[in-house]
């Protein structure tokens, strides 16, 4: 099968649209966000931007040229989050579950949650071995930090999966297994180096930075567990905005994008109630 990459920025309302009109996709799976947590805690403006409106442009496409199945990719840092990634994640699955409710919309909306993929962008794995290349130190934010692990593989597959196990406006959350603690990681990454922890490698402690959890959850207070007919996806259902109250949503993180970093991450309170900001 031809594959076609293409460059555009999903907030490129033009572009996207002129995408879609050519290619008239009947899966789209939305993958594009800013993920990095201290960057967005200093840049609330960017997330709100690129997580929370991208998504709602491309859905609002997704929807109006009638694209069979529509899956967000979210994070577990959506669920009562205590960062502007997770906040802005979970805007984007709120805009998701309205967009379900758009007048004559064809297309199912579904939300994938999970958490760290090993290998991936940004992920703890490469960081840990480049800094065992250099002779350490390895650094570690907080001696009880764990988090959800999965492949990159096992990712691709889940989210594959729940494209054909979802149902319009679900949010769907991938088992994945009990967190690991990251000193743990550090531990055992340095002993399949060849180099003994503490003694050849030094293991830091540097501190939980702005917005990071101990560990992170998969479920909302508000959300109802139900199995599908995957065992390893699970999903999730709780209370959703109608296409209305979506729009309304959206013209208030419109009005965000003006602000400083503090205002701008306080107005997001008022959208997430469960969110917890990091002010400075």
């Amino acid at each position: 099968s031809l594959i076609t990459p293409l460059v555009a920025d999903v907030k490129d309302a033009v572009r996207m649209r002129q995408i879609f009109a050519e290619f008239k996709p009947s899966l789209v799976l939305h993958a594009a966000a800013h993920k990095h947590v201290p960057l967005m805690e200093s840049q609330p403006v960017e997330a709100l931007k690129n997580n929370t409106q991208g998504t709602a442009l491309v859905a609002a496409l997704a929807s109006e040229f009638k694209c069979e199945k529509f899956v967000l990719i979210s994070s577990d840092k959506a669920v009562n989050p205590t960062n502007v990634m997770g906040a802005s994640k979970r805007l984007a699955e709120l805009v998701i579950q309205g967009m379900q409710t758009r007048p004559e919309n064809q297309t199912q909306f579904m939300a994938v949650r999970f958490g760290n993929v090993l290998g991936s962008s940004g992920s703890v794995i490469p960081m840990f071995r480049k800094q065992i290349a250099a002779g350490g130190p390895v650094t570690v934010t907080h001696p009880e930090m764990k988090r959800y692990f999965m492949t990159i593989p096992e990712a691709v597959g889940l989210v594959l999966q729940s494209a054909t196990q979802g149902q319009g406006g679900d949010i769907l959350v991938l088992e994945m297994g009990q967190p690991l603690k990251i000193l743990d990681v550090a531990r055992q990454l340095i002993e399949l180096s060849g180099f003994r922890p503490e003694l050849d490698i030094e293991i830091k402690i540097t501190g939980l930075r702005p917005g990071e959890k101990l560990v992170e959850e998969l479920q909302h207070n508000a959300e109802q567990y139900h199995p599908t007919a995957h065992p390893r996806i699970l999903r999730f259902l709780g209370p959703a905005p109608a296409y209305p109250q979506m729009q309304q949503m959206l013209v208030k993180v419109g009005t965000l994008l003006t602000l400083d970093r503090n205002p701008c991450k306080q107005g997001i309170c008022e959208l997430v109630p469960e969110y917890t900001p990091f002010l400075d």
